[in-house]
């Protein structure tokens, strides 16, 4: 399904919002088994969905646009640089730049952007979410949406030069 998988990842979304609504608040147990088929065939997971949802109703963001941005951005790498061939990596968290790293001044940017390759790569562990509160105020307070700041790292690949003087020149005055 490609034409209208948009559609499909929308109702899986509604569906999980009701879900949480509804007590089903434990990742293992969120009953979106019907759904792995698709979401696996476009380079998603339960917690792809869960993690996203979990925000939406206790935060009110991410909304289901950002979402949606940065699930196709994901589907987008997962058909056209992973064949369609999910990565058996897995990142291991513990191994993230810290919450106060930085570089060039901009505190949190080495965690975001270890943190987009793998949500590009579907490497991201259960208890890592690329757009999580911490990633929002980075991204708030540099005035970059969270998919645009994807769509940068999967441009630029391993070059984190290219990642660092876009984040510089978009968020220091000239």
């Amino acid at each position: 399904m490609n034409f209208n998988y948009q559609k499909e990842l929308v109702k899986i979304w509604e569906k999980g919002v009701e879900l949480y609504k509804n007590g089903h608040t434990n990742s293992d147990t969120f009953p979106i088994n019907d759904d792995m088929t698709f979401l696996e065939s476009i380079g998603l997971n339960k917690m792809d969905i869960f993690d996203y949802v979990e925000d939406w109703i206790c935060e009110g963001t991410p909304d289901l646009a950002t979402f949606l941005l940065i699930h196709d951005l994901r589907r987008d790498f997962f058909i056209e640089e992973q064949k369609r061939i999910p990565s058996q990596d897995r990142l291991n968290s513990k191994e993230l730049p810290g919450k106060q790293d930085e570089l060039e001044g901009i505190v949190w940017l080495p965690r975001v952007i270890a943190k987009a390759r793998a949500k590009l790569c579907g490497e991201l562990p259960k208890e890592t979410m690329f757009c999580c509160g911490g990633d929002r105020a980075f991204f708030q307070m540099n005035d970059i949406h969270p998919a645009e700041f994807l769509r940068i790292v999967k441009k630029a690949g391993n070059e984190d030069k290219t990642i660092i003087q876009w984040v510089v020149k978009r968020t220091k005055p000239a």
